[in-house]
């Protein structure tokens, strides 16, 4: 206590100019309207910039939880889309009843476990069967394919990503609607590209064009998969077609597994209709 009142002692002229400066400026202010204005404005620049900069680190925080709400905001969204609605077209005495029924659901799931550079590739996500998921569902993201899932627990799904040398997905030409089969350039590795096949040789493909799903296999009609940037000849009838693909694989986060609510009908009709022409 003794070394404070010396200190104070010490030093008090410059506490009492502290103290009168202090005054003087609030009275200043207090008694003139330009100068409690000027105060207010430059009180409210700090106070604004100190808030906006707490502001800026809780949405840093938030994050993770914004990009599931949007993920699940997405899901909701590509569920409303018209090729995931099935349509019954109901013609009676010339009037056209159009009713539609959703046949495309999706479920937000996370990558936690994700391979690009082996020669067949997978991802882990975490949701399963508890959540609705089942084997051999396709799985896409924002950007386009993904892949089809494989494995399923309670909790955890494993997926056979579209960088597998045993993936096959069904794929148009959007000029020309020509079908083939899209699979994965094993030969280069690179996991941008990949090689529509089964295009007839006298179909008109150009650089740029886009490449959709068919609607034949798993996903729905229409999803960007990609874009022409080579064609080739295969053997005398096929076209081999470069795709740049949309999707960067090293940087997927969110993936929407396909619930297709007729895929068990489907199935079974065909494998019936293959049992009766056998």
């Amino acid at each position: 206590m003794r070394n404070l009142w010396i200190f104070i002692s010490k030093y008090n002229n410059f506490f009492l100019f502290i103290l009168f400066f202090s005054t003087s400026v609030a009275l200043i202010v207090k008694n003139n309207g330009f100068q409690q204005a000027s105060a207010l404005n430059s009180s409210n620049t700090v106070i604004g910039g100190i808030y906006q900069k707490i502001d800026n680190f809780t949405q840093y925080l938030n994050l993770k939880q914004t990009n599931k709400d949007l993920s699940e905001e997405n899901a909701y969204l590509r569920s409303q889309l018209k090729s995931s609605v099935y349509s019954k077209l109901i013609e009676q005495d010339s009037v056209l009843d159009t009713l539609g029924q959703t046949q495309y659901t999706y479920i937000v799931a996370r990558v936690i476990n994700n391979s690009i550079h082996q020669k067949n590739n997978y991802l882990t996500i975490n949701r399963g069967s508890e959540e609705g998921i089942s084997k051999g569902m396709g799985v896409i993201s924002s950007h386009g394919i993904v892949g089809i899932v494989l494995n399923v627990s309670q909790h955890f799904a494993t997926i056979q990503s579209l960088l597998h040398a045993d993936t096959r997905v069904s794929a148009s030409l959007t000029n020309s609607n020509a079908f083939g089969s899209l699979v994965w350039g094993t030969e280069n590795a690179d996991s941008r590209k990949a090689i529509l096949k089964d295009i007839p040789n006298h179909v008109k493909v150009r650089t740029g064009e886009e490449v959709v799903t068919s609607g034949y296999s798993l996903f729905p009609p229409g999803i960007s998969i990609g874009r022409v940037i080579k064609t080739g000849k295969s053997g005398d009838s096929f076209l081999d077609i470069e795709v740049k693909l949309n999707n960067d694989f090293n940087t997927l986060q969110y993936v929407y597994v396909i619930n297709d609510q007729f895929a068990s009908e489907k199935q079974q009709l065909e494998r019936d209709t293959i049992v009766t022409n056998e």
